[in-house]
């Protein structure tokens, strides 16, 4: 198979009929589109879940609507204004009424918005935004808010964003390798070759998640791009890396690219192998969409492997050495791994004193790590964006002259008697006011006003609170933004004990078959762990101290922990697999520091290409993909720069062949223990 790929007749053509293929499909398909539900971004059976699917069956005009805020620039509305208000209200519904604040400086109305899907219902709100300027009175501003206002603001965070976020990343991934390359002619080759990876993993990924039914929203395709540029960048740093090194050795291209392809396919394939397993453990997960990002970004890892480990070989023998000008590797020239390299350096003062460098870096894993004690989780619709949109700001005023919950009022859905379960509502203790909004299909939707504000622990107690008020009526559930956030939070509880524990099964299974060891994986594994700690505790101070950031979103601490491990364990095996090779001829505690020499400089690079890719989720103006975002470029910099560079080249150092038990890799005689 190699042979075929860097062959001097065959390259051309396994370079180019991917590509082809690859442009064909994207032309003729595109990405697929779905139509989006309710339910996608909730836990499966929750009791807030079953409330959205009741909802579901009501009349389409009355599935969401938008509350119209009119507030005095100055002082009190006067009565001109109340009266050319109420005819504006008029004018947006037969059954809308405007209703006066207490303190007479606002005014709101409820109004319906009938809509079959999102792009739909954010036309709807612009529409109305847009009439509201025209028609309100001198001296008052209008503002929308309310559900199907939060979903419009939500949309158009999304117009556009995903073409943006391509754009970015392939720019900075661009600029990377230039830097890393120094060459203005070698980036360009890997950067097609991925960039094509990752627009036909976006259209293979999206008819996957359509052909099987899965969710998947907004944001998918974003952080599937971000992961196949990360991951197929990262790879072919690797192979170039390797390809350099063999040239170096050889006078024919096509020969240095076989033995490169041969001695980068097993950590390349180990490592994609191990990533895709652990995305795969997503389908786990009681959330629709986060089983689609899952699928979506395993399918991505797959194609990116894919295109590095065939498209990438064959596309680089087709150029001569003169691609890597001006610093074209010549036949004959020593290696990296026999020079005096700053990786040789500072693999020799680990290895000067390992045991003072395990315990220095375990130091400083456990101090960035203590900003765990102090993690909050749990975003209200107020934190989810880092710019403040209309329907967020609207919504404070309004808390301001109405009772707090008036904008995102719980909503509880029931196929029993309406007016019984009314009753019921209305003599809650935690309810202010209650009414039927929507009938249809046997199912009654009461809107209740809570006392307590939106987005506090007293909210989610009175939720609480008003479901035990409930619990006599059959096929009554109680959802809205507050009941969702509740169920959101215990949901992501349980996929964290159970995908956690099986992610890092799963990666020290991987490690152990490709290593053949048991004490170099569990010490991998542990690393791995300690740098997801780490990273996460300096985030947590970097949320709260630079950031603003009150909490957590429920989702993040599982997502970052599955990318900073499957990721993590990438340099692991770069690194690992590299040092068992050179230490079966120059011993263990050589063939760690040859390893380190190697491949010291093209995991640093990588790392912080990855690094830097995961910190464009910051494009998008959405709390969730800032954080992840944020503990991701974190994690692999400390992975990088630290855990890779100094922790695990000292454990293998003072644990010398008992690092690879009960493999010895290495010759006895050439072995150096402690």
């Amino acid at each position: 198979m190699v042979p075929v790929l860097t062959g001097r007749r065959t390259a051309w053509l396994v370079a180019l009929l991917p590509l082809l293929f690859a442009g064909a499909l994207i032309g003729l398909l595109g990405e697929a589109e779905h139509d989006a539900r309710s339910t996608d971004a909730l836990p499966r059976g929750a009791d807030s879940t079953l409330a959205a699917q009741l909802r579901d069956r009501l009349p389409a005009d009355d599935a969401s609507v938008a509350i119209v805020l009119w507030t005095a620039d100055e002082g009190a509305l006067s009565q001109a204004q109340l009266g050319a208000l109420q005819q504006q209200a008029t004018g947006l519904g037969q059954d809308v009424a405007l209703v006066p604040a207490q303190d007479g400086t606002a005014a709101l109305a409820v109004v319906p918005v009938e809509a079959t899907s999102a792009t739909q219902n954010a036309d709807r709100v612009d529409a109305l935004r847009t009439d509201l300027d025209r028609g309100a009175p001198d001296g008052v501003t209008a503002q929308v808010t309310g559900p199907a206002a939060v979903q419009a603001d939500l949309a158009a965070v999304f117009d556009g964003a995903n073409t943006r976020l391509l754009l970015v990343t392939a720019g900075v991934v661009a600029l990377l390798l230039v830097l890393t390359y120094r060459s203005p002619l070698l980036w360009i080759v890997p950067l097609v070759v991925v960039g094509a990876a990752d627009r036909l993993s976006a259209v293979l990924a999206t008819h996957v998640l359509a052909l099987t039914g899965t969710a998947w929203d907004e944001s998918t395709v974003g952080i599937l791009s971000v992961l196949v540029f990360g991951a197929g960048t990262d790879y072919a740093l690797l192979l170039i890396s390797r390809y350099r090194d063999e040239l170096r050795r050889h006078a024919s291209r096509h020969e240095a690219m076989a033995l490169a392809v041969r001695r980068t396919a097993e950590a390349v394939l180990a490592s994609a192998t191990t990533v895709v397993l652990g995305l795969l453990t997503l389908l786990l997960s009681l959330v629709p969409t986060t089983r689609g990002l899952g699928l979506a970004c395993a399918v991505g890892v797959v194609v990116a492997a894919t295109f590095v480990l065939v498209v990438l070989p064959a596309a680089l023998v087709l150029f001569g050495r003169w691609v890597f000008w001006p610093r074209v590797p010549r036949e004959g020239e020593v290696s990296i791994v026999e020079t005096r390299s700053l990786w040789r350096r500072v693999g020799d003062r680990v290895a000067a004193r390992p045991s003072a460098f395990i315990a220095g870096t375990l130091l400083l894993v456990v101090a960035l790590g203590s900003g765990l004690l102090g993690i909050r989780t749990g975003l209200d619709n107020a934190d989810q964006f880092l710019d403040e949109p209309e329907a967020i700001a609207a919504s404070e005023r309004l808390a301001q002259s109405f009772p707090a919950g008036t904008s995102d009022p719980t909503q509880v859905l029931t196929r029993a008697d309406g007016q019984q379960v009314l009753a019921a509502v209305e003599g809650s203790s935690v309810v202010d006011s209650a009414r039927i909004t929507a009938q249809g299909d046997g199912t009654t939707q009461i809107d209740a006003v809570l006392d307590a504000d939106p987005g506090s622990s007293a909210a989610a107690d009175d939720v609480r609170t008003l479901r035990s008020d409930l619990a006599g009526f059959d096929d009554t559930h109680v959802g809205g933004t507050e009941a969702e956030t509740i169920d959101e939070r215990d949901g992501a509880q349980r996929d964290e004990l159970v995908i956690l524990p099986l992610i890092l099964g799963l990666v020290l299974v991987a490690l152990v078959l490709l290593l053949r060891s048991l004490v170099a994986p569990l010490l991998l594994v542990a690393t791995v762990l300690a740098t997801f700690a780490a990273s996460l505790g300096v985030s947590w101070w970097v949320f709260t101290g630079v950031l603003g950031f009150d909490a957590l979103d429920v989702g993040v601490p599982l997502l970052a922990f599955l990318f900073l491990v499957a990721l993590g364990v990438d340099y692991n095996i770069f690194l690992v697999t590299r040092a068992r090779e050179e230490a079966v001829e120059h011993g263990s505690r050589e063939g760690m520091l040859r390893a380190l020499a190697a491949t010291g400089g093209v995991i640093t690079s990588a790392g912080i290409l990855l690094a830097a890719v995961f910190a464009v989720l910051g494009v998008l103006p959405l709390v969730v993909l800032a954080q992840l975002g944020t503990i991701i470029c974190i994690g692999v910099l400390l992975d990088t720069l630290v855990v890779r560079t100094v922790l695990v080249p000292a454990l293998a150092l003072r644990l010398g062949d008992r690092f690879w038990w009960p493999r010895r890799p290495a010759r006895p005689s050439a072995t150096l223990g402690g």
